[in-house]
């Protein structure tokens, strides 16, 4: 599935995740921590993969095309309790 959210929203669910939270993510879905930072705009790609998204420039940071909302979806379920993280 895809999705279209604004630089800004994607860095705010990051920022807002509770400590160990990427690396829960990472474990469960059998990815590098560093591939799982990329998906939220980060750019370590000498240890994390390309993970399928795509920016365009504009308001609020520009537009983020994600090929996969796997993550997301993840990340939004910590953030609302559904998924608990355990470090």
């Amino acid at each position: 599935m895809t999705a279209t959210i604004t630089f800004n929203q994607l860095r705010k669910i990051k920022d807002s995740l509770p400590d160990g939270s990427i690396h829960a993510i990472a474990d469960e879905l059998n990815l590098d921590v560093e591939t799982v930072r990329n998906y939220f705009c980060g750019a370590d790609y000498d240890r994390g993969k390309t993970v399928g998204l795509h920016i365009e420039p504009g308001p609020d940071g520009g537009v983020v095309e994600l090929d996969d909302t796997t993550i997301l979806e993840m990340a939004q379920d910590i953030l609302s309790g559904k998924k608990k993280v355990h470090v």
